[in-house]
């Protein structure tokens, strides 16, 4: 099937066009001639499968069907809640690049940003607004952002939000929107809180799934190393040395960690910058660029980036330290694998993650590679205690204890600014 069957206007077939691509993914196969049916869409797909112009393609052509009023401070007609700020930003991205033949309007709404130039934006009037679920709120409670003409909602990474603790949130906005529009809800996993969220939501839904739930990306080969603790930086650097990795994207388990690797491998003489939520927007957008040019050869981050970033070609994923969510693992090494391209997934672990190993094992329904590198699976005998720092009230830096999921105060804690990770504009359309 090619884009010209969907039923899409002219003008977005020239945009997917121009963009390189002449095929629909399944999920954008399966999804959009529900949406442009006006049908609410239930959609279960794992991450680099196309799902961000799933929904925005036929949104785009909804809004552009009945035209837009074009006077000055009308109200958004479709809102896009994201789980972070970089997701917000790359659908922000493919709304401009798909709709850039359209006369629609969109801005991108989100938190460790200043807020009056989103004001300004809203005071023009805009068509679609993209947006984390903290700073939306904060417009709507200053009344620089009034909702009651949204037409169609899209709730996208949903598990991720109710991972962050954003339920909250997400049912207050729910409240200052019409009740008679249309729903989308994207998500890579389909849990029980899912279903109860999309129960209270969606209005007869058409469900599409494209994967099993919680599946691997098929695309990317997954193997694990058992290594001492304290040896697991050598090894990382041995492995980018001895293979001549140019790319890649490595994960730590705190944001502490992240620095701490970061400024390790540049010691080994391995250019590094870290990426998380302690940062400024500016100065992750600018590590994002540095490590999408080339001018880094490795992005260490924490789970802010697990969800959310579009790096093209991306050979290589690291998980330094296993998360403490098994769902997270999926989500790291989906940042790998995408839009057909092959990938590696590689995860360090010593002896005291077994038990989380175990937990992404069960998940996966089979066992990760095994594969020992002579001379790492010991700790370091100089060293003299674990691999940890202190932060400046003198406690250790140390992965919380788990049972396996998050609950409570980890996720209350990132909730409000989105920052964590994060949704993705494939480069398949």
């Amino acid at each position: 099937m090619s884009f010209d069957e969907l039923g899409l206007k002219a003008e977005l077939l020239s945009a997917v066009a121009a963009e390189g691509y002449t095929k629909p993914t399944p999920i954008q196969e399966k999804s959009i001639p529900l949406v442009l049916e006006g049908r609410d869409v239930l959609a279960g797909a794992q991450t680099g499968t196309g799902k961000t112009a799933a929904f925005t393609l036929p949104m785009l052509q909804i809004l552009s069907q009945e035209g837009a009023s074009f006077q000055k401070g009308r109200l958004p007609r479709a809102l896009v809640l994201t789980p972070t700020r970089e997701l917000a930003a790359q659908v922000g991205e493919s709304v401009d690049t798909y709709g850039k033949n359209l006369r629609l309007n969109s801005t991108i709404i989100y938190g460790g940003v200043g807020i009056n130039p989103q004001i300004a934006s809203l005071r023009r009037g805009v068509d679609i607004v993209v947006g984390t679920p903290g700073r939306l709120l904060d417009h709507a409670g200053q009344g620089t952002l009034k909702l009651s003409k949204v037409e169609i909602l899209v709730l996208d990474e949903a598990d991720r939000m109710l991972d962050m603790g954003f339920i909250h949130d997400i049912k207050r906005i729910l409240k200052l929107l019409p009740k008679d529009r249309q729903n989308l809800l994207f998500s890579a996993t389909y849990s029980d809180d899912i279903k109860r969220l999309a129960d209270g939501l969606l209005n007869n839904p058409e469900m599409v799934q494209v994967a099993r739930s919680n599946a691997a990306i098929e695309t990317v080969t997954q193997v694990m190393h058992p290594v001492g603790q304290t040896r697991k930086r050598a090894l990382l650097s041995h492995l980018i040395k001895e293979g001549d990795w140019c790319r890649v994207l490595v994960f730590t388990r705190t944001k502490h960690g992240a620095n701490r690797l970061s400024k390790q491998l540049a010691t080994d003489g391995i250019t590094s910058t870290a990426i998380h939520g302690n940062k400024s927007q500016a100065a992750r957008t600018k590590a994002l660029a540095d490590f999408k040019q080339g001018a880094v050869k490795v992005l260490v981050a924490t789970d802010i980036a697990a969800r959310g970033l579009d790096i093209d070609r991306l050979p290589h994923v690291v998980n330094f330290d296993l998360p403490n969510v098994p769902e997270d693992y999926v989500h790291r090494i989906g940042r790998t694998g995408r839009a057909g391209e092959t990938g590696i997934a590689v995860s360090l672990v010593s002896g005291d993650e077994r038990g989380l190993l175990s937990g992404i094992e069960r998940l996966l329904q089979g066992k990760i590679n095994k594969e020992v590198i002579p001379g790492f699976t010991q700790e370091d005998p100089t060293a003299s205690r674990p691999d940890t720092t202190r932060d400046a009230r003198g406690r250790h830096d140390q992965p919380r204890k788990t049972g396996g999921f998050r609950k409570g105060r980890p996720a209350a804690r990132q909730r409000r600014d989105g920052a964590s990770g994060a949704g993705d504009r494939s480069r398949r359309g």
